[in-house]
């Protein structure tokens, strides 16, 4: 079990956001299962098997907020960092192994269109 069950961030521009998630998530395994109207305007959700990831209309969050999404591979780390940068994101982090952490930590680092810093980890020995 997950600690987290779900998490949704406000963004500043909804359909740029969504362009720039429905093009980087897939890399990781994951793409847009929900999207639809509620009173505060539209909300897409992204997952595998049920949305976990939520991004609404409604305006920038205020500050900046750290994202990591789970990789299967240290593959999926590079390809998740390149996709984010071929859709627009600002690198803030190759893909490498960060051993502050612990030995296996192998992640990327990207600023999505709102400025807050997305990451892909694998935490699996090459």
């Amino acid at each position: 079990m997950t600690m987290i069950d779900h998490f949704g961030l406000s963004v500043a521009d909804y359909e740029t956001s969504k362009a720039f998630y429905d093009k980087v998530l897939p890399v990781l395994g994951y793409t847009r299962l929900a999207e639809f109207e509620i009173p505060r305007g539209k909300i897409a959700g992204y997952g595998d098997g049920k949305p976990d990831f939520w991004i609404e209309a409604g305006g920038r969050c205020s500050g900046k907020l750290h994202i990591a999404f789970a990789a299967k591979s240290r593959a999926d780390v590079d390809a998740f960092h390149a996709a984010a940068l071929a859709a627009g994101g600002r690198d803030n982090g190759a893909p490498g192994v960060r051993e502050i952490y612990h030995p296996h930590y192998y992640g990327a680092f990207v600023f999505d269109p709102d400025g807050h810093n997305i990451e892909a980890v694998c935490h699996a020995p090459e």
